[in-house]
């Protein structure tokens, strides 16, 4: 049995209001349309559903007991609607985001700023991991977008659009200075301890396919987990390694580091916005893609999906 969602919603308001009439005005309907619409909702459930009198309108036994249900029905929907309409306006929400440590220091942490002025309500959760791993999180659904640096493995339907063009840097501490009084090839850093990412990220797989287009073998003598760990690492003269250098500015001009110029050239690596264009997108995802994607320009790149 079909019974018309409209039919509900006057019962609940005749049995709010106690009267057919008040409901009408409520509900910028008349009183005799009301009165009918009650007549055929009791027809159509066999039963009685008020008690009619001069002092007004009360509810049967079986009126109260749908009374509770509508009632209940109708307030989480009420309380829907109030979370939509929040969301609209961004009072709420939840975004989660995959992030490479380049991409943090480099984009996501003044666009994050921004948004959490704009919108404060929104719930902001980061979390960071491998090139591969926050891939796989994407993928799986735990996390909304990824902001992760290139090489990067992906095919349909993640789309990835470029947002930032970047460079590294190899760098020393004060105990391997002499490397960065001239320009060297890779083949003269080979003796030196070497630090980098583990062997399942993008970054090892990048210097890996470097060392290998020249003829050279890359070896690593200290893996770490993030790359954030590779700059207190060199300064502590436990090795050499490959940093962004906008993110090393402060300690190369304080004298804690130095660059190692090199003769072959490092090619620039991307920061891209990953998404799953399968999934549909609330409006507080499309307004952080929209504030990182602007990010992305103003440091001075074009957006291009790769």
């Amino acid at each position: 049995m079909a019974i018309s969602y409209d039919y509900y919603r006057i019962f609940y308001h005749v049995a709010e209001t106690h009267s057919f009439t008040k409901a009408a005005e409520v509900l910028g309907n008349n009183q005799p349309n009301i009165t009918r619409c009650m007549n055929v909702l009791e027809q159509q459930l066999g039963c009685k559903l008020f008690i009619r009198s001069n002092r007004g309108i009360r509810l049967t036994p079986e009126g109260e007991r749908l009374y509770y249900r509508v009632a209940v029905a109708f307030e989480q929907l009420r309380l829907g609607e109030e979370e939509i309409e929040r969301d609209c306006s961004l009072e709420t929400g939840t975004i989660s985001i995959g992030v490479s440590d380049s991409a943090m220091h480099l984009l996501l942490v003044d666009t994050l700023s921004s948004f959490h002025e704009k919108y404060p309500g929104v719930h902001l959760r980061i979390s960071n991991d491998t090139v591969p791993q926050t891939i796989a999180g994407l993928v799986r659904n735990s996390i909304d977008y990824a902001l992760v640096n290139t090489p990067i493995n992906i095919s349909s339907p993640l789309k990835a659009t470029e947002l930032l063009s970047f460079r590294e840097i190899l760098i020393c501490g004060k105990k391997y200075r002499d490397l960065a009084e001239k320009p060297r090839h890779l083949s003269e850093i080979l003796p030196y301890s070497f630090i980098c990412l583990r062997s399942d990220t993008s970054a090892r797989e990048f210097y890996q396919k470097l060392f290998f287009e020249h003829n050279l073998r890359l070896r690593v003598d200290m893996e770490v987990f993030t790359s954030d760990q590779i700059l207190p690492l060199v300064k502590a003269n436990l090795g050499i390694g490959f940093f962004p250098e906008a993110v090393a500015k402060e300690e190369l001009e304080a004298g804690e580091i130095y660059k190692v110029d090199l003769i072959e050239d490092i090619p620039e690596r991307s920061i891209c916005l990953i998404e799953d264009t399968s999934r549909p997108q609330s409006i507080a995802m499309k307004a952080m893609k929209e504030l990182i994607c602007g990010a992305g320009i103003k440091k001075g790149t074009n957006n291009n999906d790769i």
